[in-house]
């Protein structure tokens, strides 16, 4: 009897155990079963689960890391799991200049988790060449999917509206031709490696200041020709597996919460496939996210997740509607490694990742002066360094930009690897004065937001500066500038400094009088002041933030083993006033902005300057080489436009060293119902290297969606019946050759939808 009790215990205990199993066992599973049978089995709470990340928490280094699985330490966030349906949960991390994630870990201090601190966004852009940018997205893809992150939060492609943005150095163009073009590169070489990319911020998230509540006022046009346009061009060419809603109010409404924006515009219109997430933290209403197609919301917390079960349950929020967002982002999960159980190693391969960083680098790196052959420089000479970031180099802004490197090279250790001597007395001087001022000032690591502080430039006397004219054969200051995500740069960080201005005309003064040069290289995120000094250099490098080999790269550019190639992607004013936002940038009220007015419309950068003849200190898309090019033949398929044009050009190097050139194909447009710019850029295209004498002919095509201007009027992209002109050119100033052709007709190119209105009138800029 005993023994009958017992199996009978054993028996009854077994029974659910069995049943849960089969239970379990019935379940449809993430890639086996259809997407809509796994919804329909899921639980309202699972749902709402999905939606909303996992959350996040402060770790002991001050860096944020998301909660669940904790698998990737220091990653910005991740999806939940749920193990009953096979559903992973997925590792989301910044940033757009390398993978930001912690660089040690408690449990194991012997190993660390670098990452290549790349280019920023602004330098990539630079280089004008789209297979460099896609290279440098295959490397990164790679250190993405080996340290088993899902999507990278990147790239961001804001346009740089006004100089003073903190994060322009994440961002590529005042243009968005350019944006959405090196975007979309970047996209493509990225997700190669099946991981996703995470365009960002979407949209008009053009400043830092107040960033989580401004209201961005501006003209559909403008929004459609300016501020959408590159996000359009990323999306059908390149289909980022996400898309992120940015912090900022679009005329009235926050963005994550707009549907006109997210659903009738992103998907309707430009047939986006993937999921859209907010920012973290952005938006307020995460009802009103989920009803305007913002499928995921991050970092998330329960009162999200409760808040859309409650709307659920009252019949405020359609369950179909979440049922569609949560399909969507099943589907994006269907591609990541984690669900495919990638077994990533943790072991990038960063040699051949930093060989690429230093080309890149080089290759996006802008030639602003370069007189009486000042540069290329013999190897060999003593040179004088001066400036702090000649030490200390800047090689990427700070916030979701930052990366934690094994290393990087300062201009001092690139010029000495070259094979250069640099003076030992002003190195001591220099490097001694930095690591005093971070003694006083030490750094607070978290979360690296706002402005980093610069140790104040150490003042070279007068006595100093003769001796390093007396000893050394040639002179280099550095500018070095900083900026990043959480605060915004002020008018006197634009400008130089009455130090930096003495000591760069004393330097030259005191090498100049024994015939000696002054080269100046900028290290900097943004654009800067330059009318007041740069004549007494006499050559200017602009270097931008070069990543984690800027030393190299540099070296390679100032000895001709690279000849520079970069143009500028960004206009330079002669002073900030000039800028168009300078009057209502960050927005008004001024000691505590709400909104802010985009008065200047359409007229963003070189189309202002161009259109309303104001003398920027160097044009957008300029940049010198060592060698010269001449522009031949310019020819148009047709002189009458019909659905499309080609135009073709030929280049050829004139001068004595192999080099490249950006060609830049500009169009003027028959004022007729709208105003428009003078010219506006229309494509772009690199060179192959080309050795002296040898020529290349680049083919550009024009459709009717090239031509046309945003008519509010009729919600509809219009090319306008009249007279155009093709211009190929050097740079928005340097035209070099032109062309005309006509339209019959206009052309309707794409009619769309009425979205994005403004509440009040816009006093616009108009020539």
């Amino acid at each position: 009897m005993k023994s009958f009790r017992f199996q009978s215990v054993l028996l009854c205990l077994a029974l659910p155990i069995s049943f849960s199993s089969f239970a379990q066992s019935s379940l449809p599973q993430l890639g086996k079963d259809a997407i809509t049978e796994i919804v329909k089995a899921m639980t309202l709470e699972e749902k709402a689960s999905l939606v909303v990340g996992t959350g996040m928490r402060f770790a002991g280094s001050g860096t944020v890391i998301g909660e669940a699985d904790g698998k990737v330490p220091g990653a910005a966030g991740n999806t939940m799991n749920f193990p009953r349906f096979g559903i992973p949960g997925t590792v989301l991390a910044d940033g757009p200049a390398g993978v930001r994630i912690d660089p040690y870990r408690k449990d194991d201090s012997s190993k660390t988790y670098y990452a290549t601190a790349w280019p920023v966004g602004t330098l990539l852009a630079s280089s004008w060449d789209t297979t460099l940018v896609k290279e440098v997205g295959v490397a990164f893809g790679n250190e993405i999917k080996e340290y088993g992150v899902d999507v990278i939060l990147a790239p961001g492609m804001n346009i740089q509206r006004d100089p003073l943005n903190g994060r322009n150095f994440e961002y590529y163009s005042e243009d968005p031709i350019v944006s959405g073009y090196m975007a979309a590169s970047i996209v493509k070489g990225i997700q190669s490696n099946g991981v996703g990319t995470s365009i960002k911020h979407f949209a008009a998230n053009n400043q830092e200041t107040h960033r989580n509540t401004i209201n961005a006022i501006v003209s559909e046009r403008a929004l459609r020709e300016i501020y959408l346009r590159g996000f359009e061009i990323a999306v059908k060419n390149a289909q980022p597996w996400t898309v992120m809603s940015s912090y900022n109010k679009i005329n009235g409404t926050y963005t994550s919460e707009r549907n006109d924006l997210l659903t009738k515009i992103l998907r309707d219109e430009w047939g986006f496939k993937g999921i859209v997430m907010t920012d973290w933290y952005g938006g307020k209403d995460a009802v009103a996210q989920m009803k305007a197609g913002n499928d995921l919301i991050e970092p998330g917390n329960k009162s999200k997740s409760q808040a859309i079960i409650d709307a659920v349950n009252n019949g405020t929020l359609d369950v179909k509607l979440l049922d569609n967002n949560v399909g969507r982002i099943l589907n994006y999960i269907l591609k990541t490694p984690s669900f495919l159980k990638y077994k990533y190693s943790n072991v990038p391969n960063f040699k051949a990742h930093a060989a690429i960083a230093r080309n890149a680098a080089a290759a996006g790196m802008v030639l602003l002066k370069n007189s009486n052959y000042a540069l290329p420089l013999n190897r060999n000479l003593k040179l004088a360094l001066f400036g702090n970031t000649s030490y200390e180099t800047v090689i990427g802004g700070t916030g979701s930009g930052f990366v934690s490197v094994s290393h990087n090279i300062p201009i001092a250790n690139g010029l000495a690897n070259a094979g250069f001597f640099i003076q030992e007395d002003l190195k001591i001087n220099y490097t001694n004065h930095i690591q005093q001022d971070k003694l006083a000032h030490p750094q607070k690591i978290a979360l690296n937001l706002g402005t980093p502080r610069m140790a104040p430039e150490w003042e070279a006397t007068s006595e100093t500066i003769e001796k390093a004219a007396n000893i050394s054969e040639v002179a280099i200051y550095t500018i070095g500038r900083n900026a990043g995500e959480g605060a915004d740069r002020i008018v006197s960080d634009f400008n130089l400094t009455n130090n930096e201005k003495t000591v760069i005309k004393n330097i030259a003064d005191a090498f100049h009088a024994k015939g000696k040069k002054l080269i100046v290289i900028l290290n900097i995120g943004g654009a800067i002041e330059t009318a007041s000094w740069k004549d007494n250099a006499d050559a200017i490098l602009l270097a931008w933030q070069p990543g984690l080999e800027a030393g190299n790269a540099v070296a390679d550019v100032l000895i001709g083993n690279v000849n520079p190639s970069g143009k500028l992607a960004v206009s330079f004013p002669v002073k900030y006033e000039d800028e168009p936002s300078a009057k209502n940038f960050p927005g008004t009220p001024a000691d505590n902005p709400t909104e802010v007015v985009y008065e200047e419309g359409i007229y963003v950068g070189y189309r202002f300057f161009n259109s309303f003849g104001v003398k920027p200190a160097y044009p957008f898309g300029f940049g010198l080489s060592y060698t010269q090019f001449a522009y031949s033949n310019l020819k148009l398929s047709s002189t009458t436009f019909n659905n499309k044009l080609t135009a073709k050009v030929t280049i050829t190097n004139t001068g004595k060293v192999a080099g490249k050139e950006v060609v830049q194909l500009y169009v003027s447009a028959p004022k007729s119902k709208l105003d428009k710019p003078s010219e506006e850029l229309k494509g772009f295209a690199k060179t192959a290297l080309l050795k002296p004498g040898a020529s290349q002919t680049i083919t550009f095509t024009l459709t009717a969606k090239d031509l046309a201007s945003f008519n509010t009027n009729q919600s509809a992209w219009i090319a306008d019946a009249g007279n155009y002109t093709i211009k190929a050119g050097a740079s928005s100033e340097d035209i070099k050759l032109t062309k005309p052709f006509t339209l019959s007709k206009d052309i309707v190119a794409e009619k769309v939808n009425k979205a994005l209105i403004p509440q009040i009138p816009i006093n616009e800029l108009k020539k």
